[in-house]
C-alpha cells in the first residue's frame, strides 16, 4: 500500500510540474513532465487531459485527440475529455484546414529535398495562413530563410515559434544560428571598412581605397610607355590573337553542343524529379486521408463500446439488440482496456443472443419467411461460425437457396463442407450444391438442418458481481478558461 501511494504521489508531482510549465508557455517542458506523470500512473486523468490540451495548442491536433480518447475511456461521467473531443469533431472546417496545412508542410519537405526552396516557402506560407499555431511550419520556414541568408525574414518567424513554445530545442537552435550569422555579418562589414579611407571635404564625405603611395610619372616617360604598349599590342595581335581566332570559334561551337546536351539532360532530370514529387504528393495525401479515417473509426468504435457498456450495466437491453451493437464495433481498433471490456460483454451476451436468434430463425424457416431467417442466421454465424456444429451455417445456406440467392447459398455450403467434411451436414450441403449446379436432386427433398439438430441452451456466466467502468457523458462540461492556452482551471493536487 505504501508503495502504491508513493507512485501516485510521484505522478501528482509531475502533473503539478507540467501544469506550472504550461502556464508559462514552456510547452516542451510541460509535455515531458506530463509524460513522466503518466509513466507512474497511466490512469491520471487530469494529467492526460492536460497533455492533450498542450498538444492541441502547439498545433498537433491528432496527438491531442488520442490522449482525450484514452482519457474518456478511463474517466468518469464528468470527464471533460468528452467535451474536448466533441468540440474538435464539431468544427469540420477547422479539421479540414488543419489537414490542408499538414499536406502543405509535407509537400514543402519534398521541395526542400529537391533543393526547390522557393516552392517550399510558398507551401509553408500557405500552411501558416490556414493553421497559425503550426509550430513545425514556423521552424522549417525560418530554417529555410536562414539557409538563404535572409535573417531579417527568419527573425519574426522564430519569435512566433518562441511564443508558442518558449523552450523548444529546435527553436533555440535556430535563435543561436541567427545570432551566429548576425555576428559574422558585422565582422565582415568591419573588415570591408578597414580597406577604405573616409574623410570630409567641405560638406561632402569622400570614401576611397587605401594606397601605399602615389608615383609621379613624367610626360616623356608616359609617351614612351604608350609607344611601347602599341608595339607590344601589335605583336600580340599578329602572333597570338589571329592564329587563335579559328581555335576559339571551334571551341565555342563545341562548348555550345556540350551546353545543349547538358540542358537536355537537365530538362529530363527536372521532368523525372517533378514526376517523383507528384507521386510522393499523391502518396502523402492518401496517407493523411487514411490516418484521418482510422482516427474517425477508432472514435466511433469507442462511442459504440461505451453505449453498449451503459446498456449492459443497467440490464435494460435485449440480447439480440446488444449483440448487433457489439458486432458493429471494430475490435482491432480498440486498445487493451477496450478489448477486455468487449470480451466480457461478448461472453455474457453472445451465448444468449445466439440461442434466441437461432430458435427464431428456425421458426421463420418453418413458415417460409426466409428473409427473417437469413437475418437471424447471419447474426448467429457472425457470433459463432461453428454454432450447433455447423447447423446455423447449413440453415443459412438453405435459406439463401430457397430465397433464390444461389451465389450466397454456394458460399455457405462450401464453407460448411470445409469446416465439417465427411459429416451428415456436409452431405446435405453437397446435395444443395448439386441442386444449384443443375445436377440430380430436388430442393424439396433436402432435409432441413434444423430438424436434425438438438439445440442446447448455452451456459451463461453470472457477471452480476462485475463492476464495469462508468459510462461517459459530457453534461456539465465547460471549456471556459481553457481557450488560448489558459490553464487556470487546472488545480494542483
Amino acid at each position: 500500500m505504501e508503495y502504491t501511494e508513493k507512485i501516485i504521489r510521484q505522478s501528482q508531482y509531475w502533473y503539478n510540474e507540467g501544469l506550472r510549465k504550461a502556464q508559462i508557455k514552456d510547452i516542451s517542458g510541460a509535455i515531458l513532465s506530463l509524460r513522466r506523470s503518466l509513466k507512474y500512473n497511466h490512469k491520471n486523468i487530469e494529467a492526460r487531459n492536460l497533455l492533450g490540451l498542450v498538444y492541441y495548442e502547439r498545433g498537433e491536433v491528432a496527438e491531442g485527440l488520442v490522449e482525450w480518447i484514452i482519457s474518456k475511456n478511463l474517466g468518469t461521467s464528468d470527464n471533460i475529455a468528452g467535451y474536448f473531443i466533441k468540440e474538435v469533431q464539431k468544427s469540420s472546417e477547422k479539421l479540414e484546414a488543419i489537414n490542408d496545412a499538414v499536406k502543405c508542410y509535407n509537400q514543402s519537405l519534398t521541395f526542400c529535398r529537391q533543393q526547390s526552396e522557393d516552392m517550399a516557402i510558398l507551401q509553408l506560407k500557405k500552411a501558416l495562413e490556414v493553421h497559425p499555431s503550426f509550430l513545425k511550419a514556423y521552424q522549417l520556414l525560418a530554417m529555410i530563410y536562414i539557409h538563404k541568408g535572409q535573417c531579417s525574414k527568419a527573425r519574426p518567424l522564430i519569435k512566433e515559434a518562441r511564443k508558442l513554445d518558449t523552450t523548444n530545442v529546435q527553436t533555440l537552435r535556430l535563435m543561436h544560428e541567427l545570432s551566429v550569422q548576425h555576428e559574422q555579418k558585422m565582422k565582415n562589414k568591419e573588415e570591408r571598412g578597414s580597406e577604405v579611407v573616409e574623410y570630409n571635404l567641405g560638406n561632402d564625405t569622400i570614401i576611397q581605397p587605401k594606397y601605399a603611395g602615389v608615383k609621379r610619372v613624367s610626360v616623356k616617360s608616359a609617351f614612351l610607355n604608350l609607344i611601347f604598349g602599341v608595339v607590344a599590342g601589335a605583336l600580340i595581335v599578329w602572333f597570338l590573337i589571329v592564329p587563335a581566332v579559328q581555335t576559339v570559334k571551334n571551341d565555342h561551337a563545341n562548348k555550345q553542343m556540350i551546353q545543349y546536351g547538358e540542358q537536355i539532360n537537365s530538362l529530363k532530370s527536372q521532368i523525372s524529379a517533378q514526376t517523383r514529387a507528384l507521386d510522393q504528393y499523391r502518396k502523402n495525401e492518401k496517407d493523411v486521408v487514411d490516418n484521418l479515417e482510422t482516427a474517425a473509426g477508432t472514435a466511433e468504435s469507442y462511442e459504440k463500446l461505451m453505449t453498449a457498456n451503459d446498456q449492459w450495466k443497467t440490464g435494460n437491453y435485449s440480447a439480440e439488440n446488444l449483440c448487433q451493437v457489439l458486432l458493429g464495433i471494430k475490435k482491432d481498433s480498440l486498445q487493451d482496456t477496450g478489448k477486455t471490456l468487449y470480451d466480457r460483454m461478448a461472453s455474457d451476451v453472445f451465448p444468449v443472443a445466439a440461442s434466441t436468434l437461432y430458435s427464431s430463425g428456425n421458426e421463420s424457416y418453418d413458415v417460409a419467411n426466409y428473409e427473417t431467417a437469413i437475418r437471424n442466421y447471419n447474426l448467429v454465424v457472425q457470433m459463432y461460425e461453428d454454432y450447433d456444429n455447423g447447423g446455423a451455417l447449413l440453415n443459412l445456406g438453405l435459406s439463401y437457396l430457397k430465397s433464390g440467392n444461389k451465389e450466397q447459398a454456394t458460399t455457405k455450403f462450401k464453407r460448411l463442407i470445409e469446416l465439417y467434411p465427411n459429416t451428415d451436414k456436409a452431405k446435405q450441403a453437397q446435395a444443395g450444391l448439386d441442386v444449384i449446379s443443375g445436377g440430380k436432386g430436388n430442393i424439396e427433398d433436402l432435409k432441413r438442418a434444423g430438424e436434425t439438430v438438438q439445440i442446447q441452451e448455452p451456459q451463461v456466466d453470472n457477471y452480476e458481481s462485475y463492476d464495469a467502468e462508468a459510462g461517459y457523458t459530457d453534461e456539465g462540461s465547460d471549456m471556459t478558461g481553457y481557450d488560448n492556452g489558459n490553464y487556470d482551471n487546472y488545480t494542483e493536487e
